[in-house]
């Protein structure tokens, strides 16, 4: 009783970084909720018309066989087919699917539950509904969406799962995996998107051109403007953007192993790199277009992006002043 006798109680200043050292604590949760969010608009996506037709499934279904090795193109054809034997009952089940997911990641009790199914639903889609990200063709490149914006929901899935106990970590995707773990996802991540521009595919004059050049029809005035001003640029320069686009994503891919005081800057270029890709080379996802089936690529980058943004350890608590008035405090309080 004394001890609480002799704390008149936190200041404003230590009230404040209180509620900043919760908030970091609960930036898992908050990223969750982004994730569950844009679950929910694929599954509100994939009521649009065009997804109840045919041509769905037996134009952009089945048009992601190619350039896929034949076992792995007659599956997609196959897959195709049957979404094409009942389309709308199939694909009011996968609106359905998807919403159910969102909502299961959205509340506490049902998170695990919910990421574990987008985990399993993602990697179905990723071969059956998106040719595994066209990965094997050839063409693929960070700019078309690669490695196949579904597959990124499974990572998210992995890096953003609950732990059993809330575990200090430099950042929030360390918790589940661990640092090591978490720092050769991200370098995997980023450098194999650096390694696709340095394909034969992308190293040819049109190569950017001809992936941005019908972009803009559709979208709104700001996004044409600036898919037209890039696509002008692009324009017999294909190679010279795909090796800057290759050099900053790798620098952006090893720039993890850097002492922690850079990662911000890390983390900020790849929240720039993943807008960039949103924008130009992705349209928003199509989303205004009536026939896009997600947000693609861009914004889960950058969510992946957000979960490596560095927070507050134990050791950082020890070398805070307020932060140790304010556990001293608190301490006593209770």
């Amino acid at each position: 009783m004394s001890q609480v006798a002799d704390i008149a109680g936190p200041s404003v200043r230590q009230r404040e970084a209180l509620v900043s050292r919760q908030f970091s604590t609960d930036r898992r949760r908050w990223l969750q909720l982004v994730l569950a969010a844009i679950w929910v608009l694929d599954g509100i996506l994939q009521y649009q018309t065009y997804m109840f037709s045919k041509d769905f499934s037996m134009t952009f279904l089945a048009g992601m066989a190619q350039g896929n090795p034949p076992w792995i193109a007659s599956s997609i054809v196959g897959a195709a087919h049957f979404v094409a034997s009942d389309p709308v009952l199939i694909n009011a089940g996968f609106g359905t699917l998807q919403l159910g997911i969102g909502l299961a990641i959205a509340f506490r009790p049902t998170v695990r539950l919910g990421l574990a199914v987008s985990i399993a639903w993602s990697l179905i889609v990723w071969w059956f509904g998106e040719g595994l990200g066209l990965l094997l063709g050839g063409h693929a490149s960070a700019l078309s969406g690669a490695p196949g914006a579904v597959l990124l929901y499974g990572v998210l899935a992995v890096l953003l799962w609950p732990t059993a106990k809330n575990t200090a970590g430099s950042f929030v995707a360390a918790r589940p995996v661990g640092v090591p773990a978490a720092k050769i996802i991200w370098a995997v991540l980023w450098v194999g998107l650096a390694a696709l521009n340095l394909q034969p595919s992308q190293l040819t004059p049109d190569s950017v051109h001809s992936m941005v050049s019908g972009m803009s029809a559709g979208q709104p005035g700001w996004v044409a403007f600036l898919i037209t001003a890039f696509s002008g640029i692009s324009a017999h320069n294909g190679v010279v953007l795909s090796i800057v686009g290759a050099v900053i994503l790798a620098l952006i891919g090893v720039g993890i192993v850097l002492p922690r005081a850079f990662i911000r800057v890390v983390v900020i270029a790849a929240l720039v790199a993943a807008a960039f890709i949103w924008v130009i080379g992705e349209a928003l996802g199509a989303l205004f277009g009536g026939q896009g089936t997600d947000v693609n690529s861009g914004p889960l980058l950058a969510l992946i992006a957000a979960a490596y943004w560095p927070t507050r350890t134990s050791a950082d608590a020890k070398t805070d002043p307020v932060a140790e008035t304010v556990g001293a405090a608190t301490g006593a309080s209770a």
